[in-house]
């Protein structure tokens, strides 16, 4: 029996346009935790009450590279993962630790933008291109991303390159189509949300994503999660703690997926 662990990734050094994002995890634990919903997902799931529910705390972090070695310990330990982030740039180092507990895995992707960039403003690590280092490590067999809505025609290419299935925003009427019959890692951009629904976000980017669809595509997935990441949040960026307790609820829903 595995245990879902919650565990907070406060780091944010990689963002290229605002910090703020390591402050995310504790300000979505004060909105799971608020009392001003309850522990209950749609589904008639309650994992915050399950005793396969625990929350690992933060992560120590002084710097990137120790990211990767302490994920690779809670896996080590029989854990599946619900990370809060931190901007995008700490999937990198959360799949490679997936991909050696697990092998090659595949990946459901909900971003506004595909971070796939070879490199972003001279760094290969940067937030813009976590899935550029995972496709080209082989940690993935197959990455699916929806919501997609600001390509540049180098991450074309580079999704070209890497065989990446893109439904963009435009197409999301194919979100539908898609089926995975492995279990999978959900990695869930906040600003693949449309700002309306998630103000709190470096990067805001109209004609996104709403709540609904977004539960729809967690509810409808046949697959379990092997884990999941919640990335982006910018508490600095947020009003009145919508994206906040938007990020809650997809943690109790991600959870009572994993738990079946």
């Amino acid at each position: 029996m595995f245990t879902i662990a919650l565990v907070g990734i406060p780091f944010d050094r990689k963002s290229s346009f605002l910090q703020g994002a390591a402050l995310a995890p504790a300000r979505i634990r004060a909105a799971l935790h608020n009392g001003a919903g309850n522990s209950w997902t749609e589904l008639g799931a309650n994992p915050l009450d399950d005793p396969r529910f625990i929350d690992q705390g933060d992560l120590s972090i002084a710097d990137y590279p120790e990211i990767y070695p302490q994920i690779a310990a809670l896996l080590a330990k029989g854990h599946r993962l619900i990370s809060l982030g931190g901007d995008h740039s700490v999937t990198f180092p959360v799949i490679q630790a997936y991909a050696k507990a697990f092998g090659p895995i595949d990946i459901l992707h909900v971003d506004a933008h595909g971070d796939l960039y070879h490199e972003f403003e001279g760094d290969p690590y940067s937030h813009a291109c976590p899935f550029a280092r995972i496709m080209e490590s082989g940690f993935a067999r197959r990455l699916v991303q929806v919501g997609i809505r600001t390509l540049t025609p180098h991450q074309r290419e580079q999704a070209a390159r890497f065989g990446v299935e893109t439904i963009e925003m435009k197409d999301m009427h194919r979100a539908a189509e898609v089926k995975f019959d492995r279990p999978l890692y959900l990695s869930l951009d906040l600003d693949g949300l449309d700002p309306a629904f998630a103000p709190g976000v470096s990067h805001h980017e109209p004609g996104g994503l709403s709540t609904r669809q977004v539960l729809e595509i967690i509810h409808r997935l046949d697959a379990p999660f092997l884990g999941a990441d919640i990335v982006e949040y910018n508490p600095h960026r947020d009003w009145a703690d919508m994206t906040a307790t938007l990020a809650a609820k997809l943690v109790k829903e991600i959870a009572g997926n994993m738990l079946g």
